[in-house]
């Protein structure tokens, strides 16, 4: 007799799987703005839930708003936000106004969805191209996949790096000292290849080399664990174009 998959027991709940969210600050998405403000950072702030800092910024309407922090940001700049925003450090501006080669972090994938991209410590993408019929803006993300996206010109982003960037160089040495900070961040670890376990703890485990790890979208509960109903298998290298 098997035991019930990790995923099924993370979703019925219990104390091993509580999430530490009310030390959580923000998730750092843009609010609303109509047209332009302009705002001034009263305060960087370190989230458990976050390798980047948080900066806490007072708008010209009252509105405290919480936004990552790009390199080189400091108490007391003041910050433009909306559609005529400025190409400078911390600004926040619709895509179509930045031009090529801005760097950029914290970019929409659709407008008004808060930010979805290059939010992690250190990275960026670049403003490649624009194009003049459409108007659709190509954004290369200088990570480790070099991906593309042509997005929706009215989505918003913030100009510059996002801070944290040497967060990578210092290794942890110790499991334990990964555990904590896992659990601090809500995050499962350590996450254990189905295929290394044994065959009574999931469908992938035992003699199970070469076995495919698709799985029908009919299959009971138990079985359903790996690429539910999936057409293909993989990495996807090409440009991709986001519709908003």
């Amino acid at each position: 007799m098997g035991k019930p998959l990790t995923q099924q027991r993370r979703g019925k709940g219990g104390p091993p799987f509580l999430s530490p969210g009310h030390r959580f600050v923000s998730p750092g998405h843009y609010p609303a703005i109509s047209g332009t403000q302009r705002g001034e950072v009263i305060e960087l702030i370190q989230d458990p839930s976050k390798d980047v800092l948080l900066a806490r910024v007072l708008l010209e309407d009252g509105r405290n708003m919480f936004m990552l922090a790009p390199e080189g940001l400091a108490i007391g700049d003041s910050l433009q936000l909306g559609d005529d925003a400025q190409a400078r450090l911390g600004n926040v501006a619709p895509l179509k106004n930045m031009p090529d080669g801005t760097p950029v972090f914290n970019v929409e994938l659709r407008p008004m969805d808060g930010g979805k991209m290059a939010r992690c410590s250190g990275t960026y993408g670049i403003v490649s191209s624009h194009d003049e019929i459409t108007g659709r803006v190509e954004v290369r993300f200088a990570t480790s996949s070099k991906e593309i996206k042509i997005l929706p010109p009215e989505c918003r982003a913030t100009i510059g790096v996002a801070c944290g960037g040497g967060r990578p160089e210092k290794p942890f040495k110790k499991a334990g000292n990964k555990r904590h900070k896992m659990e601090a961040m809500n995050r499962y670890y350590p996450k254990v290849r189905g295929t290394a376990m044994s065959a009574y703890d999931h469908p992938h485990g035992g003699k199970s080399l070469g076995k495919s790890n698709t799985v029908s979208r009919n299959a009971p509960p138990g079985r359903k664990v790996g690429l539910v109903g999936a057409r293909r298998s993989g990495r996807r290298r090409r440009r991709e174009e986001v519709r908003g």
